[in-house]
């Protein structure tokens, strides 16, 4: 086999990250082949029409970024469709798209491509309502107001972010899968001005958020939570807990300290960057599982969790995986490397 050859078969840590993303275990060699021509073939037909003769989703935003949405190559309130769409089918509709590995991992994007950049991995993932899909982009259909979101990052730190809020007021109006869920508002003081806050948005953007104590309610797998309060007072729910264990688990590249009054704010490689402290809010949200997303509407003390919560709006969320809300700004999570 020649050095070009060897070099275009993927690792086995990519051959483990397609799987995943492809929703299926590893194929072997003889069905590789098989399902590259069937990719292939996919492919085309997927440029020339949708998936079926359904209805087109309507009112559907199609959004490209890079660098964990700090540059936007394509944004779109009203992209090309046709017939009942995929993923995928929107994409390769919307975009030039090159495909590998039997036509369901993407490589690039109108020219930018997956693989290393800086010596780190890079790749395209995709997020449904501000949510990382679990099945293949081709698997996954598109449903009316669904929010579709490629971005090409950094995956050195962690190969899955389970959710992120720049998608906001997705999921909440749309859900999962083109289910809506119901969102509950759960608040350390529900009478502060913070809980007022967060939850009179949810309902601006037509969203019938109930609103609860922290963790004073069943049925949080069918749920979505927006967590407000200080971290020291929601560091222990599940969900929030993630965040404690950094990116490789939660997908959020910040860390709060021991005490919860310091929050230590990560780049893409996971460094270190900057220690925030008084004053200081986190807007982030993760998943546990198959269960629906968290939300953490949070802060190192209570002057941060109002801060966050003034914070809390698609004007301020937009295209960011996570935000940290200073005294003297608001922050885009991950940072910048250098």
């Amino acid at each position: 086999m020649s050095t070009e050859r060897r070099a275009e078969r993927p690792t086995r840590r990519v051959r483990m990250l397609v799987a995943r993303r492809l929703g299926r275990a590893p194929i072997a060699p003889a069905a590789r082949r098989f399902g590259c021509v069937l990719g292939l073939l996919a492919a085309l037909a997927l440029a020339g029409c949708g998936i079926g003769a359904g209805k087109a989703p309507t009112s559907v935003h199609l959004l490209v970024t890079s660098g964990f949405g700090a540059s936007v190559l394509h944004t779109s309130s009203a992209p090309n469709v046709s017939g009942q769409e995929t993923v995928m089918s929107l994409l390769m509709r919307n975009a030039h798209v090159q495909t590998r590995y039997g036509g369901g991992f993407v490589q690039s994007i109108d020219g930018l491509a997956g693989g290393h950049q800086g010596g780190e991995p890079v790749d395209w993932f995709y997020f449904v309502n501000g949510i990382e899909a679990s099945k293949g982009a081709a698997s996954t259909n598109v449903n009316p107001g669904d929010a579709i979101w490629w971005d090409r990052h950094d995956w050195s730190q962690t190969e899955t972010v389970p959710a992120v809020v720049g998608s906001f007021p997705q999921p909440f109006l749309n859900g999962i899968g083109g289910k809506r869920l119901p969102v509950r508002v759960e608040c350390s003081d529900a009478e502060g001005a913070a809980c007022k806050t967060v939850t009179s948005r949810l309902r601006a953007a037509g969203v019938p958020a109930a609103v609860a104590a922290l963790g004073g309610a069943a049925g949080a797998a069918e749920t979505l939570r927006v967590a407000v309060a200080p971290w020291r007072a929601i560091a222990g729910e599940e969900g929030p807990h993630e965040l404690s264990q950094g990116p490789r688990v939660s997908g959020v590249y910040a860390r709060f300290g021991a005490n919860g009054r310091t929050l230590t704010l990560l780049d893409e490689g996971g460094i270190a960057k900057q220690q925030s402290g008084a004053g200081t809010g986190l807007i982030a949200a993760t998943r546990v599982r198959e269960e629906a997303p968290v939300w953490v509407v949070t802060g190192t003390d209570e002057a941060g969790v109002a801060r966050a919560a003034r914070a809390f709006d698609a004007a301020t969320l937009r295209d960011h995986f996570a935000v940290a809300v200073e005294p003297s700004g608001v922050l885009a999570l991950p940072l910048p490397g250098n």
